[in-house]
């Protein structure tokens, strides 16, 4: 099995489960879906694959499309407020509006990436941002993600550390991983 590529960062500090990451300016492609969390999570996926897998336009032969290679991690926010290492989404504040995420190969620019076809896909360019993350495994159920949050906001509120924005939870394996092998994160901007 071949392993995926991830955004490339640099771990400014660890503490035991929890580091503090320096990421890199990033592509994105992303969709905001209004659903319960799973569900849109689902459904978004298979929005932003069919751009991955050729629901665009190449900007260098206008007329087919390309396939791109997947990516790691599915990155997931409550949409409506800035969507941590993103400019803001213009929703309004719900939690069952979620903005999800595919980084994009490094091997793309803005200007080499294919157009999405499908009007609900936005690509965008990403700054660098600085993020507190804790890394578990499992099938990252709300009651586990929210339990994994719950320890980023004491960690930062220990460290004396103010949070910007709400969580973004990230995905790294398919559905069909043994849940004792998946990856999952929870991170949160920080200045």
């Amino acid at each position: 099995m071949s392993k995926s590529e991830e955004p490339k960062y640099t771990v400014l500090q660890s503490y035991g489960d929890i580091e503090i990451r320096q990421y890199e300016p990033k592509i994105v492609a992303e969709t905001v879906v209004k659903a319960e969390r799973g569900k849109a999570n689902n459904d978004a996926f298979g929005i932003l694959a069919g751009y991955i897998f050729g629901q665009n336009l190449s900007v260098t032969q206008p007329q087919k499309s390309e396939k791109l290679a997947m990516t790691a991690p599915v990155m997931q926010q409550a949409a409506g407020s800035a969507i941590a290492m993103t400019t803001s989404v213009t929703q309004a504040s719900d939690q069952n509006t979620w903005a999800v995420q595919f980084f994009m190969p490094s091997t793309y620019s803005m200007a080499t990436l294919p157009k999405p076809k499908d009007e609900r896909v936005t690509v965008k360019e990403l700054p660098g941002t600085k993020v507190v993350a804790i890394r578990f495994s499992g099938n990252a159920g709300d009651n586990q993600l929210q339990e994994q949050e719950a320890k980023l906001r004491d960690f930062l509120i220990q460290q004396g550390i103010e949070a910007q924005g709400t969580a973004t939870y990230a995905f790294y394996d398919s559905p069909f991983t043994l849940p004792m092998l998946k990856r999952n994160e929870v991170m949160i901007e920080i200045p």
